[in-house]
């Protein structure tokens, strides 16, 4: 028998025939159709859109809109610049505790940090918990010494106890 395109037809018991909800027990789907009684998920229309809570303030509007998250424990230093150094008498040294008796830096107990904003034309030897790149180059570029103190490998806001801490 040749198969044409008006003959053609599915396999038998390829294609079931399509279920009429609604129309009484005997079709097994009849009068709720298998939503259930009553409530939001028997009506028509259904289901809500992704993320609707039932009318609660969903969790996409809950949490806060961040560009970024903070950090939790951020390292914080107590930050001069180069050019506040240059004020300094020559081949003085420089440490917190002596830029706190210069004026230069606050009451602020947060490690050092010296930063490469301004010129310094003095020999200076420098020890502090952190250098910038610049600030590092000026110092030794008029003879002085940069020398990294060592410390904890995270610093906490003054006032603040860290999270291993209580």
């Amino acid at each position: 028998m040749t198969t044409n395109l008006h003959t053609l037809q599915p396999q038998p018991g390829s294609r079931r025939p399509r279920n009429r909800k609604g129309r009484g027990i005997a079709a097994g789907q009849g009068a709720s159709c298998g939503f259930g009684m009553r409530g939001q998920t028997s009506r028509s229309g259904r289901p809500t859109r992704p993320g609707f809570e039932g009318g609660q303030m969903p969790l996409y509007r809950r949490i806060p809109k961040l560009k970024h998250f903070t950090v939790v424990n951020p390292k914080v230093f107590t930050v001069v610049n180069v050019g506040d150094l240059s004020a300094l008498p020559e081949g003085s040294e420089v440490t917190l505790a002596s830029l706190k008796s210069a004026g230069i830096v606050g009451k602020n107990s947060a490690p050092l940090k010296v930063l490469g904003d301004g010129d310094i034309n003095v020999r200076l030897y420098c020890k502090a918990h952190g250098f910038s790149k610049t600030a590092r180059e000026k110092i030794l570029a008029v003879g002085g010494t940069c020398d990294v103190l060592p410390g904890r490998s995270k610093w906490v806001r003054p006032g603040k106890p860290s999270q291993g801490q209580s």
